[in-house]
């Protein structure tokens, strides 16, 4: 969806864990064809998927468990709201310098107008 929506024009580096998925054919291609680099954490390392962890901990504790869905596209439209209307441009974080993740990233001296 990152590369649908921004449509990178420079490389780009995406960090993932050991699974199946990211160690697989498709997704060596995937990468490939759109100029993508992977970084991948060693076994065990449980201190590269901190971020994330926290970022769902708070998904879960400030969305999801407060709704009860009727449909998969009613949770896929509240969770994208969520993050695209409330944390990326306003969740304040000290590993930011206080900013929220979309101001970190436009301070950012090679992201261009559309944000990558």
């Amino acid at each position: 969806m990152a590369v649908w929506r921004r449509k990178p024009k420079q490389p780009v580096l995406i960090h993932t864990d050991q699974g199946s998925k990211y160690t697989s054919r498709d997704w060596a291609a995937f990468l490939r064809a759109y100029n993508i680099g992977h970084s991948m954490s060693r076994r065990g390392n449980f201190h590269d998927n901190a971020v994330a962890e926290s970022f769902f901990n708070l998904l879960k504790r400030e969305r999801v468990r407060r709704r009860t869905y009727k449909t998969r596209e009613d949770s896929r439209q509240d969770i994208f709201d969520y993050i695209e209307m409330s944390y990326s441009p306003k969740r304040k974080d000290a590993r930011n310098g206080m900013l929220s993740p979309v101001d970190f990233e436009n301070r950012q001296p090679n992201v261009n107008q559309e944000g990558v």
